[in-house]
């Protein structure tokens, strides 16, 4: 049988960390940004780490 294949989406949008956490980027950062704050889109342009209860659903679609 063969092997499974990682998603391509989940590959270019996770990455993980040193310590096996899921990193993600925020949305809402790409346009209509004129009428968000500039704080609002400063805090958009961090990443962040996923939440727990998406982990294992993230964690299939990344499986090698």
């Amino acid at each position: 049988m063969p092997k499974m294949k990682s998603k391509s989406s989940a590959k270019k949008r996770f990455t993980f960390t040193g310590t096996g956490k899921i990193k993600r980027k925020h949305a809402y950062k790409s346009h209509i940004l004129t009428k968000k704050s500039k704080k609002r889109k400063r805090n958009l342009t961090y990443s962040t780490i996923i939440d727990k209860s998406d982990e294992k659903r993230i964690r299939t679609l990344l499986r090698n």
